[in-house]
């Protein structure tokens, strides 16, 4: 969702540099604006201060600027360190003194669309439904193709995972039983994408569509590297998944997609692409039990039920992906 701004200041003349942790430095080298990608040794957890003590010496004197795209303390400590000029962020945890400018946070009540969240830190230029552009060379997508048997535009994608907990995820065996009907519709297998944290679920679905269709569904959880993936999402028929990092990449590729969205809202954080569909209960005009409860944006369900994605259906989806 920061691509809209990298390119925007790209075409003013700046040269742009991302510092990223490696599990999403990928993502960053698919952006055409994108000139260098550093990979912060940082982990998960914990101000690191050391490690980002060190890393501030190697990039002083490097920079005129930085943009601090996350809105957390420990992200504004290493421009700080490295005695970056200009200091550029949200208010976000109180970041007093470690940025030299501060755009206020918005109202939790009225967030507003991701790609307008960051395109403000370029002082204008950055529209709120800018679609994020990636690019993924040609050989090395034949090369994640020909490593798992595949012909471009002969398989589909599902990721049933999603970072951020079990509100996001739709269940698997709805996407089961979507993968077996696109296994008997269209005589493609099926991919299963995700991190080793999906490994169980990703097995659950392969098991149930291989018992009915032997060997159509291949699960790829926690096998494949992120860059390896994204050039599997670039040339697939289609993909179907939850509001995940991947749902973004396959948008920013141009892949058609259906999205399944619970506690998290396509108001803020849609799939940026005309080639995009999003199922979503809230919005939904034929769907005649209205949830209030959505969305909350939590991680796991307040009330227990998860009905906003439980009661979305593998017809549904199949209806909306339009194969």
């Amino acid at each position: 969702m920061t691509e809209p701004l990298l390119r925007v200041l790209h075409a003013r003349g700046e040269r742009i540099t991302v510092g990223a942790l490696p599990w999403v430095a990928p993502v960053y080298r698919a952006m055409a604006a994108v000139a260098e990608v550093i990979e912060f040794p940082f982990a998960h957890g914990g101000l690191q201060w050391s490690a980002r003590r060190a890393m501030a010496r190697q990039l002083r004197g490097r920079f005129q600027r930085a943009i601090v795209c996350p809105n957390s303390l420990k992200s504004a400590l290493l421009p700080f360190w490295a005695g970056i000029p200009e200091r550029l962020g949200y208010h976000g945890e109180a970041r007093y003194g470690l940025l030299t400018q501060r755009l206020p946070n918005p109202d939790k009540h009225a967030r507003p669309p991701m790609v307008a969240w960051y395109g403000a830190l370029a002082g204008g230029g950055v529209p709120a439904d800018a679609q994020p552009r990636m690019e993924v060379a040609e050989l090395a997508c034949e090369d994640a193709m020909r490593a798992q048997g595949l012909q471009a535009q002969r398989y589909f994608v599902l990721v049933p995972g999603a970072e951020y907990g079990p509100a996001k995820r739709w269940p698997a065996a709805h996407f089961a039983a979507l993968a077996q009907q696109l296994v008997a519709q269209h005589q493609m297998p099926v991919l299963l994408l995700g991190s080793g944290k999906d490994a169980d679920v990703c097995a659950q679905i392969a098991s149930s569509v291989n018992a009915a269709h032997a060997g159509t569904c291949h699960d790829l959880a926690g096998r494949t590297s992120l860059q390896d993936a994204i050039a599997l999402v670039a040339k697939a028929r289609a993909m179907v998944s939850n509001d995940s990092g991947l749902m973004h990449v396959a948008a920013a590729l141009a892949v058609p997609q259906v999205a399944v969205f619970g506690s998290s809202s396509p108001l803020h954080t849609p799939p940026l692409s005309p080639l995009a569909q999003v199922v979503w209960l809230k919005n939904d005009a034929g769907y005649q039990l209205p949830l209030d409860c959505a969305p909350c944006f939590a991680r796991e369900c307040p009330l227990g039920h998860t009905r906003c994605l439980r009661d979305i259906t593998a017809d549904m989806v199949l209806a909306r992906l339009g194969v």
